[in-house]
């Protein structure tokens, strides 16, 4: 039946990008989504987990950008049997701690006195979270040079060092966000000495670093943009990152993979991003995911 609604083409495709794409075909290989943000989604926890588990993505890495959400990322885990935790404060939240600001990550909803004092405190309490069972790593944290400039760094570098220690001394994995930063989140691992295992969460930089970051036995998270049209910088890096180093992830609800792009991500749509790995890599998708299971659960000790 043809629609009197009115409602114009224009009109109908921005009101697309509120809608979820489709279910894809189901895996046969059970994987993870190795970062994701259940607490930024529409619908339940519950409901996006068995939207995912019908796809074949069983497990979800829950992760922590400030203190509330660190602390939702912790009793979401102790409550579903197939998620787990990181906690960390974002490297963007650490310099509005300093300067009270409550924009951004912060849900405190009101300016806060800053200061370094005030970063400390947060990271103590960050402290305490990583040392519950259900969580599995510190992070996101390293250093994000694209929404933070100069007057922001000296903070971040101080919350990223910090995070090591903090992922070091309980023996989970650093998650690392890296964002137009990639010679000193590097340089600060060198000079800290990483944790057993970091994790380059959405991957973001060429084929060469991702030598390096293999060399020193790092995992490699690729994300959504992977697939797009003017991402071939990742696709080489995927290239040459050994088989036993990937791991795969959402990002949601950001990041979703073409060609849904600009339409809200979730766990479910892993396979649509798995399956465009192994194409670039010319593998069978369940050898991927035979791959990226064992990664992720390696990486995060489940």
């Amino acid at each position: 039946m043809a629609s009197n609604s009115g409602t114009s083409g224009s009109e109908r495709k921005k009101n697309d990008k509120d809608v979820p794409p489709p279910l894809p075909e189901p895996l046969t290989v059970q994987v993870a989504d190795s970062h994701t943000h259940l607490d930024m989604q529409a619908g339940s926890v519950d409901e996006a987990l068995a939207k995912a588990a019908s796809v074949g993505v069983t497990t979800v890495i829950q992760v922590g950008c400030d203190l509330a959400g660190s602390a939702w990322a912790a009793e979401t885990a102790a409550a579903h049997e197939n998620v787990w935790a990181t906690v960390a404060l974002h490297p963007n939240e650490a310099p509005r701690i300093v300067h009270g600001d409550p924009d951004g990550w912060s849900r405190q909803g009101a300016r806060q006195p800053g200061g370094q004092a005030a970063l400390d405190a947060a990271l103590e309490r960050i402290d305490e979270l990583a040392a519950l069972p259900h969580v599995r790593g510190v992070g996101e944290t390293g250093l994000d040079y694209f929404r933070t400039g100069p007057e922001g760094m000296a903070a971040q570098e101080y919350s990223f060092r910090r995070h090591i220690d903090i992922a070091k001394r309980h023996g989970k994995a650093l998650v690392i966000h890296d964002r137009e930063a990639h010679d000193d989140v590097l340089r600060v691992l060198r000079e800290e000495g990483a944790p057993g295992t970091v994790v380059f969460h959405c991957y973001s930089g060429d084929a060469e670093m991702a030598k390096v970051c293999a060399e020193a036995g790092y995992y490699l998270s690729f994300a959504g943009n992977v697939t797009f049209k003017n991402a071939q910088d990742l696709r080489d890096a995927l290239a040459v990152t050994p088989l036993d180093r990937v791991l795969v992830e959402t990002d949601a609800p950001y990041l979703t993979p073409m060609p849904y792009r600009g339409r809200p991500n979730a766990p479910y749509l892993i396979p649509v991003t798995l399956r465009a790995m192994a194409g670039y890599l010319g593998i069978g998708e369940d050898a991927l995911a035979t791959a990226v299971a064992a990664n992720t659960a390696r990486a995060f000790g489940y």
